[in-house]
């Protein structure tokens, strides 16, 4: 039976980086609102030459350097993006171009703060299906694009960073299990509403967010999307290593946590330093917790994401 496995993380962040001091500055706010409100010191703000497939790039080189490959190996690329460099084509194109890579399957996923977890999940059934050997797996986004930055509600939150991951066939266990939910009901309490019609954007084409509401839904589908794949996985709670939830605020990344009766000492939380950057924000916080040791064989290891659409989802992994 053939499995998929994680061999190579990588991420990138880009240059600039926005303290809570800055946006002081720049909004009617503080240091110590945004803190205690989301657990955010600073994120990083993407120059304004940076698409979301240079992000992409960065972070892809990386990961497939990691998993002791060359780019002409993958051969499968689903990238998940709410930010995309264009229309169409697909950023993921876009990024197998820059790859230098040929005739591939390449294609965007859009599930917003889900969406690294969708395109694992996709990549995963893919590479088990004996499709292809090696898939790249990426998150990117540009968020700070898609901000206004005089609504201190949201502009706050959100940073820019992509994180990318090699999955790649297996004779052991890699993946072991997934489950992807949405609910279109929740539509109105996270979204980004504007269009582009004859030339002209129609409706606001800025994040609007009802962070109560948000929070709320957050917490609960985490603890049953949790309550739903770890089962499926052959796990218990208890043979939790790490959880690497969305980094939406760190209050969200408490609940999930307590859900699980995890201490924070087995939780990779980078949102302090990268903000909420949506599709990106779990690979950029795996692969931290890869490189710096944390993670390491035979850890078993939960990912949660949540998001506009609304969607949820998990990912359970024995690294």
């Amino acid at each position: 039976m053939t499995f998929s496995r994680i061999t190579g993380t990588g991420s990138y962040l880009p240059a600039k980086v926005l303290t809570n001091k800055d946006l002081e500055s720049m909004v009617d706010t503080s240091d110590e609102w945004i803190f205690t409100r989301s657990g955010i010191r600073e994120r990083h703000i993407a120059a304004s030459d940076e698409l979301a497939s240079d992000l992409a790039l960065h972070a892809s080189r990386r990961a497939i350097e990691a998993a002791g490959l060359q780019p002409s190996d993958i051969g499968l690329i689903v990238l998940a993006t709410t930010t995309p460099d264009m229309i169409f084509p697909s950023t993921a194109c876009l990024l197998q171009s820059k790859l230098g890579i040929h005739g591939c399957p390449a294609f965007d996923v859009q599930a917003v703060c889900t969406g690294f977890v969708y395109a694992l999940a996709t990549a995963d059934m893919y590479v088990k299906a004996g499709h292809c050997k090696h898939a790249l797996v990426v998150g990117t986004e540009v968020f700070s694009r898609i901000l206004d930055w005089k609504d201190r509600g949201t502009c706050v939150l959100f940073g820019d960073g992509a994180g990318a991951v090699v999955l790649s066939s297996s004779d052991t266990p890699g993946v072991l299990a997934a489950r992807l939910h949405a609910d279109g009901a929740h539509t109105g309490i996270l979204s980004v509403p504007g269009t582009v019609c004859d030339g002209r954007v129609e409706g606001s084409p800025f994040v609007s967010m009802d962070g109560s509401a948000v929070f709320k839904l957050a917490v609960r589908v985490l603890g049953e999307v949790a309550d739903e794949v770890l089962p499926a996985a052959g796990l218990a709670k208890s043979q939790v290593d790490w959880l690497i939830p969305h980094q939406a605020n760190i209050r969200i990344i408490e609940a999930a946590a307590k859900k699980l009766g995890l201490g924070m000492d087995k939780v990779v939380a980078t949102v302090d330093r990268h903000g909420n950057t949506s599709a990106a924000s779990i690979p950029l916080a795996l692969d931290v917790a890869v490189r710096d040791g944390r993670i390491r064989a035979g850890h078993h290891v939960l990912l949660e994401g949540v998001g506009g659409g609304f969607t949820w989802g998990a990912v359970a992994l024995r690294w």
